[in-house]
């Protein structure tokens, strides 16, 4: 990143002068802020915030960074900060991100960074006469991060459009409603709410089906037809292009905290515990990132049949033709999809 001067102003010319002559120049760490959301989805983050990864390869690359963590919720809010110039990297679904990238098509360009890994999200309910989307009636109400934007909202319209037609693929979005998953599980749970629906995330889906009268309708996996990479991280184009040094240390920090992942993902439950606050038992989320079903790499894998279907129905304008179009250049080499 481009270091920014600070000098200091005497109360007299030759303080000022005396200063001049003899203070050495006071560089100040650029700040880098990365938004993030709710959940184990984001373990990759809380590994290189923890170990404080993105600094240590940065400070390799001759670049002091000042690395600010944001937690916001839903899609829709991350890309107003990113388009705003509140964030530098944003956290999300890929459903936000083709919402982005198809927005800012030769202009800010928009475009994924990498991928934070492989999850399941259920779609699951308290109510017991839910069994398919058919038994989904206009009085039940589904909570998603962000209405018509968040990755689970896509995964809904593409479940929907499967069993009853492209042109019908919105038919619940008059159903759903916005809300951190947190809150949303915690309202599934509760039952004392009008929110009896909720397409969750990890760890929040598993602490949910724990609770007897909570069970499963269907999954992203199932509706995309094998696992998929629902959340990624993703820039402008200009941000990537004047920040290569930190960009390329950010990366690299990612593979570390994928590794460290992989190798220890005891110490990393432990990690996600302590920056999110979480009560959940250490084996419980332990059992959460050793799962089959879970991936942390940084591949991208099955987002283009997502963004062929956004294409098919209208939800984006600008044809993608693979998964290329909207990641950046660096990682094209990796096989994914």
């Amino acid at each position: 990143m481009k270091q920014r001067l600070f000098s200091a102003v005497g109360v007299s010319g030759t303080l000022l002068a005396a200063s001049l002559a003899t203070a050495s120049p006071v560089f100040a760490a650029e700040p880098l802020r990365i938004a993030e959301q709710f959940g184990i989805t984001y373990l990759l983050l809380h590994v290189a915030r923890d170990q404080s990864l993105i600094e240590k390869y940065a400070a390799e690359r001759g670049v002091d960074v000042d690395v600010e963590w944001l937690q916001l919720s839903g899609g829709a809010a991350v890309n107003d900060a990113l388009l705003s110039g509140s964030i530098d990297i944003a956290g999300a679904g890929v459903g936000p991100l083709l919402t982005v990238w198809d927005r800012t098509h030769g202009n800010q360009n928009v475009k994924g960074v990498a991928s934070l890994g492989e999850f399941p999200n259920f779609l699951i309910t308290n109510n017991p006469e839910i069994r398919t989307l058919a038994d989904i009636s206009e009085r039940d109400r589904i909570a998603v991060p962000a209405v018509g934007v968040s990755v689970q909202s896509r995964f809904l319209q593409k479940a929907v459009a499967d069993a009853f037609g492209n042109d019908q693929f919105d038919r619940l979005e008059g159903n759903t409603v916005a809300l951190p998953n947190p809150d949303a599980t915690a309202a599934l749970i509760s039952g004392g709410t009008e929110i009896n629906t909720h397409f969750s995330a990890i760890p929040f889906q598993y602490q949910a089906l724990e609770h007897e009268g909570v069970h499963k309708i269907t999954d992203s996996y199932e509706i995309m037809g094998g696992p998929i990479s629902p959340t990624v991280l993703y820039a402008t184009e200009a941000f990537r292009a004047d920040n290569p040094e930190v960009y390329a240390a950010f990366l690299e920090a990612l593979e570390e905290a994928r590794t460290f992942i992989e190798e220890d993902p005891r110490e990393a439950a432990h990690i996600y515990q302590r920056l999110s606050g979480t009560q959940l038992d250490i084996d419980f989320l332990e059992s959460i990132i050793t799962d089959e079903q879970v991936s942390f790499s940084l591949v991208p894998h099955n987002t283009f049949p997502l963004a062929e279907f956004l294409f098919e129905v209208g939800a984006i304008r600008n044809e993608p033709t693979s998964w290329q179009d909207y990641f950046f250049d660096d990682i094209h080499a990796w096989e994914g999809s």
